[in-house]
Order: structure tokens, then sequence, then C-alpha cells
């Protein structure tokens, strides 16, 4: 069995794509998918598989909740190491003190050819961030909601992103650890 973590964008935020954890639980376990275990409502998961690869799995999740729910998620499913390492590789240690204002972007590719200027000039003067190939880390002291970098982020890196600030990082490792 391989352990995964699903990182579901878009569910349950601001009353659409509404998919409640129980039913997405009941979901991914009818697809054999073993010791499912939900964080909070806007989609992180823990479960373990046979799968060996993320793609095609990714797809069979989608495509069952499209079937039952009406709407087809995007999802990232990150292994224990990938989420292991974007904690460890964290460049912002001193934030995890107020862990609402650190954030990791997790993206779908490694970043091609990412705009820097358009990042830099979204950036406000109390924002740091930092890039690799797997997490934009973003540090917002004055909070995510009225970040100009948060909302265009992942138009200027060109890759698809998943955003979850240190607390649910945490929890998820957390989750995973006690598996």
């Amino acid at each position: 069995m391989n352990t995964w973590i699903a990182l579901f964008r878009g569910i349950n935020v601001g009353g659409n794509n509404i998919l409640p954890m129980a039913k997405l639980k009941s979901d991914l376990e009818s697809l054999q998918l073993k010791n499912v275990r939900t964080y909070i409502q806007s989609g992180n998961v823990v479960f373990d598989s046979t799968a060996r690869t993320a793609a095609p799995l990714a797809a069979k999740i989608a495509r069952t909740i499209e079937q039952r729910h009406g709407f087809r998620p995007q999802l990232l499913l990150i292994k224990p190491d990938e989420l292991r390492q974007a904690i460890a590789s964290n460049p912002f240690p001193e934030a995890i003190s107020d862990p609402k204002s650190l954030h990791f972007l997790f993206l779908a590719a490694p970043p091609a050819a990412p705009d820097i200027k358009s990042l830099e000039n979204a950036e406000s003067t109390s924002e740091r961030y930092q890039i690799t190939d797997s997490v934009f880390f973003l540090h917002a002291p004055d909070g995510i909601g009225r970040s100009k970098l948060a909302a265009n982020a992942e138009k200027h890196l060109g890759v698809v992103a998943t955003a979850r600030n240190y607390r649910t990082v945490e929890k998820l490792s957390t989750m995973v650890s006690d598996a």
C-alpha cells in the first residue's frame, strides 16, 4: 500500500462545488482506497492505495466525483515524502509562529518559465516568496485575502497550484505520521 495526500481545489468554497467530507470519504472508499481520513471542509484527504502513480489515480477520483456530484474537481496527489520535503524546505521558518500567514502553493509541475517580473510587481512590501520545482512558498503577514501576489501567483507561475496554510500542512503531516 502507498499513502497519498489529496489536495482538492475549489470544493466547498463560496457556496460552490459543495461536497461534504463524509460523502467524499465514502466516494473514495468506493474506489477501494483504504484508511481514508479528511481534514477540514476544503478538501484535504489522506488515504492508502495500491496505486503507484498519481495521474491515473487523480483522474479516477475526479471522474467518480463528477459522475456522483456533477462537477469535476481539480486535485493534486502528493506522497508523504513530498509533503515532508516541502516542510523541510520552508524558507520562512520564523513564520510558523503565525501559521495562517505562511502558505504552501503545491505545484502540479515545475514552473518552466515563471514571470518573475510580474510576481515581483504583485508582491507587497511585507510579503516574501520563494519558488521551488514543487512548491511556491508565500509569507503574507498582512493576510492572504488582500494579497495580489497570492491572487495572481498561479497565473504568473504558469502552472496549476493549490494553496494550503502552514497549519493545514502541519496537520496533514501529522495525519500521515499517525497512520
